[in-house]
């Protein structure tokens, strides 16, 4: 059947930027990596050997205003979710992602850079089956007014986030997505990171988006929108927590075959619905291509082809 073969990427690829926190220069690399490898964030530039850590929940140490990839000895990288999006979204499974900064560069505040180094490196099939995490009952989470669900789905990984903000220019936002390679790149990829004029100052005093911009970031005054450009999309601030979902759920290591809904979400909730799917045991199961579902229609291949998918989110306040 389609889907049922793992894929990694053919070669390397560089895009360099600055990180939204830090306002530092960064560079990463996208490679190749085995099967069953999942992602591997490699961290250069340090003193020493390069650190490494794969991405899964495990190894989320913080979800305040990035999603933060650490282990024992401490942070590795922040900010993992839009290149995590990219990856998933493309339909990628093994990854390297060499970064020799503290933070992966926010580029635009989307993941359109990484579906064009995605693009530039190539997507290859290897031998190894390709697996899933399949959902099998429904796990909520609530966080104060945030509230997170995954659900049983029959059509490969769905995504349903609402968002309802006081600014009166964001207000109330819906978007659903079910995600494929094609679709990903259409209507979610370029969606870009946001936030409110008067969060960006606060966060600029507390040491914080450092490196943000009009370049990078969708502003917000109570008014108005700041951008003179204008927004990609009528919905753009939903489609770019849809982007962060996608991002966000990647950690679970493997694509996620499920619908997950969210209101008012974030990084925080999304990390949390996943840790609580993956602490029981009863919730899900691990299968392979061949006795998945069949993906939804409109999911097409990547390169060799792919189905299913996960998580990425902004440097925005964690509760929208």
């Amino acid at each position: 059947m389609k889907f049922s073969r793992q894929t990694t990427l053919r070669s390397q690829a560089t895009v360099t930027g600055v990180g939204v926190h830090s306002g530092l220069p960064v560079s990463l690399t996208l490679g190749p990596a085995p099967v069953d490898a999942g992602f591997i964030f490699v961290r250069t530039g340090l003193d020493g050997s390069d650190r490494e850590v794969v991405a899964t929940a495990d190894a989320v140490i913080a979800t305040e205003f990035a999603t933060v990839l650490g282990d024992r000895e401490g942070p590795l990288v922040s900010t993992a979710e839009h290149v995590l999006a990219a990856l998933r979204g493309m339909g990628v499974d093994n990854a390297t992602i060499e970064v020799d900064g503290a933070e992966v560069p926010i580029m635009d505040g989307s993941a359109a850079a990484f579906v064009a180094a995605i693009d530039q490196a190539g997507i290859v099939t290897q031998p190894g089956v390709r697996r899933f995490i399949q959902v099998l009952k429904p796990v909520q989470v609530k966080i104060g007014e945030s509230v997170g669900e995954l659900r049983p789905f029959a059509g490969g990984f769905r995504a349903e986030v609402e968002i309802d903000f006081t600014n009166q220019v964001i207000g109330r936002q819906t978007f659903s997505f079910d995600l494929s390679p094609e679709g990903f790149r259409r209507e979610v990829a370029r969606a870009r990171t946001f936030g409110c004029m008067s969060d960006v100052a606060r966060l600029w005093g507390a040491g914080f988006a450092l490196g943000a911009s009009f370049d990078n970031t969708v502003v917000f005054d109570e008014a108005r929108l700041l951008n003179a450009e204008g927004l990609r999309y009528a919905d753009e601030c939903a489609r770019h927590k849809v982007l962060d979902v996608i991002g966000d759920l990647a950690l679970a290591g493997l694509p996620l075959l499920g619908s997950y809904r969210s209101v008012r979400g974030g990084h925080k909730l999304n990390n949390a619905v996943l840790k609580a799917l993956l602490t029981d045991r009863s919730a899900w199961r691990v299968v392979e291509s061949e006795t998945a579902r069949r993906p939804a229609r409109g999911h097409v291949e990547a390169g060799a082809g792919t189905v299913g998918g996960l998580v990425a989110p902004a440097y925005g306040p964690d509760v929208s």
